[in-house]
């Protein structure tokens, strides 16, 4: 009788991305953009990145967003990993795009805070209820990075996919007992589906990092504290 080793977290990652594919219906004007098939060198570094830090079969907390920005997943394929950050801080470089994406700095600051990209990453997983990335048209013909939130029929659209993709987040091997999920109106839309379907226990909001470099950069320091002390307490309980 033959024993079957267990499927790493990166490979269990690295398999979901693979198969994402969003067939739905969507509103006029709305795109969704699925970076592992419009960029080769995107499936490559993601693995890259899932292989250096995931590579065990340790249990993780979740940090919840919204869905991929176009200068940051929607480029790497890695959750609030720009270029830029991808290579400075995760060592691995990406040839065929140069992204700088506000809500990465804002992660990656915080990262550094609590201790480093190693120690971060083995203690919790980031991604998205919806993890391609929307778009939407302007008046002008111009696409602009959107919300799942942003349309009630965008919201309705996408719904199913959006709680199949959480289910398929927590199989990889997910402590669901507390999740932080990003931005109060996400917070909002992800109650609505816990309610629905009993995903997580406990549901511990903090504000978006678009909002805080956006808005608040001169708190910044005071934001990154917030979040390093809602992550050590559940890494310490």
């Amino acid at each position: 009788m033959t024993s079957t080793t267990p499927q790493t977290f990166a490979k269990k990652v690295i398999d979901f991305n693979r198969n994402l594919h969003y067939s739905g219906e969507l509103p006029d004007g709305i795109q969704v953009l699925n970076p592992y098939l419009d960029n080769p060198e995107t499936m490559e570094v993601m693995q890259m990145f899932y292989h250096k830090y995931y590579n065990d079969n340790r249990q993780r907390k979740f940090i919840i967003g919204i869905n991929p920005s176009r200068n940051g997943a929607g480029v790497t394929g890695v959750p609030f990993t720009d270029t830029k950050r991808l290579e400075s801080v995760c060592g691995i470089k990406m040839k065929s795009a140069h992204t700088h994406e506000i809500s990465s700095v804002f992660i990656y600051d915080m990262i550094k805070n609590f201790g480093g990209a190693e120690g971060f990453y083995k203690q919790f997983y980031i991604n998205s209820p919806f993890p391609l990335a929307i778009v939407r048209r302007s008046k002008e013909g111009n696409f602009l990075n959107a919300n799942y939130y942003d349309d009630k029929n965008l919201f309705a659209s996408v719904k199913d996919f959006m709680i199949d993709s959480l289910e398929k987040h927590i199989s990889l091997g997910l402590d669901t007992s507390e999740v932080f999920v990003l931005g109060k109106k996400n917070a909002d839309f992800i109650q609505k589906l816990n309610q629905e379907k009993k995903l997580f226990d406990k549901l511990t909001v903090l504000e978006h990092p678009r909002f805080i470099q956006q808005y608040k950069s001169k708190e910044k320091q005071m934001y990154i504290d917030k979040y390093i002390l809602a992550l050590n307490k559940t890494v310490l309980s």
